[in-house]
């Protein structure tokens, strides 16, 4: 899972990750217009208000969590379905939703990612063009109470190089892949029936 605040790339380096690797990146639903450029079922899926407390009542979200008045959740379908046939699922997430699926996944991997001062964050929230002043100030309040949680995550990647973090995020998630388990007995069964 992928957090932080907004503007720090998030959605960018998501969708880096999948380049070229058979990471799946699951899709979120939310209640918020679309921005420009998002695409249905491909950034978001859109969904009104009435539909995403029908899915929250049919168990179909992972979690959820309303920021800012809109509703943000995680459809458990397509992430079990990529599960189960093996391949890592990134999810960007914020903090909140994170804690509810590490709650019920203890192995479940976090990543929080940030700029490299708080200077570049403003710049980038503000650069996006598309905050009223009023939005801009609750998005800028917001980053203290989500900073408050690194602490929470497995690991901190500083996006103050796209294609950096991305590779830092890859190398995090081999890694991962690589990391002796309770499986780890009977991977060595199996190595040594083979000698």
């Amino acid at each position: 899972m992928i957090s932080g605040p907004s503007g720090t790339g998030k959605g960018t380096i998501c969708a880096g990750l999948t380049v070229g690797t058979d990471v799946a990146l699951s899709v979120s639903m939310t209640t918020r217009a679309p921005r420009e450029r998002e695409v249905e079922g491909k950034s978001y899926f859109f969904v009104d208000k009435d539909r995403f407390k029908a899915d929250i009542a049919a168990d179909g979200l992972f979690e959820y969590a309303e920021v800012f008045g809109e509703f943000y959740g995680t459809p458990k379908a397509p992430v079990i379905s990529c599960l189960d046939e093996g391949r890592d699922v990134i999810l960007e997430i914020e903090v909140m939703g994170a804690m509810q699926i590490k709650s019920s996944k203890p192995d479940a991997i976090l990543i929080f990612v940030l700029p490299p001062s708080q200077t570049e964050l403003k710049r980038r929230i503000e650069g996006r063009g598309t905050e009223t002043p009023e939005l801009l100030a609750k998005r800028l309040e917001r980053v203290e109470m989500e900073i408050s949680y690194i602490d929470k995550y497995d690991y901190l990647v500083i996006n103050d190089d796209i294609t950096g973090a991305i590779n830092d995020i890859l190398a995090i998630m081999r890694a991962e892949r690589l990391r002796i388990d309770e499986s780890a007995e009977a991977i060595l069964q199996k190595y040594r029936a083979n000698e």
